[in-house]
């Protein structure tokens, strides 16, 4: 056991010495937050429109007798363009809003010491992006760098104009106007500057790379993105997440809004990939993404805890029953605080393997049915409280087997982290007795 102890603590320290400032560095740097908060606010949108795609093609083979599948079949077709319009400006222009949103967060952050309008620094992201990724072609904007193919583009171009505005306001360079003029009147004055230094910079920088490569800047940046994208959909960079994510959870860092935060980007790229190979009736290329972290790999919250809960519940320790009851209906929602906490599990040494071990089997095991085709690949952006097995099957495209692999993957949850808490259970019941009989030694002093 101190053999135990003693390699716990030699983890633990390097992760508090070593993991965690980086983590959070990164996490507290404004462009980061910037990006996730984007993220976020965008993620309405991919909400909607993913729900949608469903509707336009339906989780039926085409040479289906049921009626109801049949009709289903019928009414999409007939309807498509219908159908997806909704998709089409959501998630079919996912870029633009996420370039809006992310300019507009980190704009936020120069409000105070550089008095810059975070929504002017939007405005000014939203023309850059549209000048680079949709240029007017035969009377019309081309959409096809607008959706999952622009999201590079759209972090770089939101991060280039804030930027860019903070730095001409830090050296006064801008149209002066008297302190009498409106503010609403003065903030538009102040970026006539801004979309002049934009149009001569990233215009021509546009007209070269379409005239020598034939591409739009969005098509060049995700050329060189590629190996990267490719890389974030393997098994080895999924475990890796979920270690990273898991050792900072365990020291008391968020180490999943973490890794979340850093992987939007290449989530949200697979899923456009996904989305238009459904549309094309092409196998779906990519499985990381984040309803597959949220739904198969953190069954029940982060550190697959679902597990844990379903081992709570027949507990001989009153603490852990109470424990397991209180967390079970939130747990079923993807919210595991009450037993992250309530065990407690962070910085605990019995529960440092089962923390780390569960949630990498899970992804292992999902991975593999995915990538062997035994459930369908993740299709659409579903709210993580949805219930995991309900959530499993609505991002797969409503594939009822992956609500069953769901439930597979919280039993082989509970099965690695129950001898770990049976160890646990038999410290809290050892320390229950001994309270009990404290106790009673006090009421017969008492009496």
């Amino acid at each position: 056991m101190s053999a135990n102890h003693a390699a716990f603590n030699i983890i633990f320290r390097f992760v508090e010495n070593y993991i965690s400032p980086v983590a959070v560095r990164i996490s507290s740097q404004r462009h980061v937050m910037a990006i996730r908060d984007g993220f976020i606010s965008a993620m309405p949108f991919m909400i909607v429109g993913s729900f949608l795609l469903v509707f336009a093609y339906p989780p039926f083979s085409p040479d289906t007798t049921w009626g109801f599948a049949r009709s289903w079949l019928a009414l999409a077709k007939q309807f498509e363009g219908q159908i997806l319009s909704p998709f089409d400006m959501t998630m079919g222009i996912m870029s633009i809003y996420i370039c809006v949103a992310i300019a507009y967060n980190l704009g936020k952050h120069y409000m105070k010491s550089h008095q810059l309008d975070p929504f002017m620094g939007a405005m000014l992201s939203l023309m850059a992006f549209l000048l680079v990724a949709a240029p007017k072609t035969k009377g019309a904007l081309p959409g096809d760098s607008l959706g999952g193919t622009g999201i590079f583009t759209a972090i770089l171009v939101a991060i280039y104009c804030v930027e860019m505005m903070r730095f001409l306001k830090a050296r006064n360079i801008g149209i002066r106007l008297p302190d009498q003029v409106p503010p609403m009147i003065k903030n538009s004055f102040d970026l006539l500057i801004p979309v002049l230094v934009v149009v001569l910079t990233l215009y021509p920088l546009s007209l070269l790379i379409q005239s020598q490569f034939d591409m739009l800047i969005p098509q060049a940046i995700m050329s060189i993105f590629k190996p990267l994208v490719a890389a974030a959909d393997s098994l080895p960079a999924i475990l890796l997440a979920v270690l990273i994510g898991h050792l900072l959870w365990f020291a008391g860092i968020h180490g999943a809004a973490i890794v979340s935060g850093m992987l939007q980007m290449f989530w949200l790229t697979n899923l456009a990939a996904n989305q238009a190979a459904l549309a094309q009736g092409a196998p779906l290329p990519h499985i990381f993404m984040e309803a597959f972290w949220t739904f198969f790999i953190v069954v029940g919250g982060s550190g697959a805890t679902m597990g844990l809960v379903i081992c709570y519940l027949r507990s001989r320790s009153a603490h852990l029953r109470a424990i397991g009851r209180l967390s079970v209906v939130p747990s079923m929602f993807n919210i595991n605080e009450p037993v992250i906490f309530g065990t407690p599990i962070v910085m605990n040494p019995v529960f440092f393997i089962p923390f780390l071990l569960a949630p990498m089997v899970n992804a292992v095991l999902a991975w593999a049915a995915m990538k062997f085709d035994l459930i369908s690949r993740v299709i659409s952006v579903v709210p993580w409280t949805a219930p995991a097995p309900i959530g499993g099957a609505w991002a797969l495209g409503w594939d009822f087997r992956a609500a069953l692999l769901v439930i597979v993957l919280a039993v082989v949850s509970a099965i690695i982290y129950y001898p770990f808490f049976k160890v646990y259970e038999k410290q809290l019941l050892a320390q229950e007795a001994a309270e009990s009989l404290a106790q009673e030694s006090d009421n017969q002093q008492v009496a």
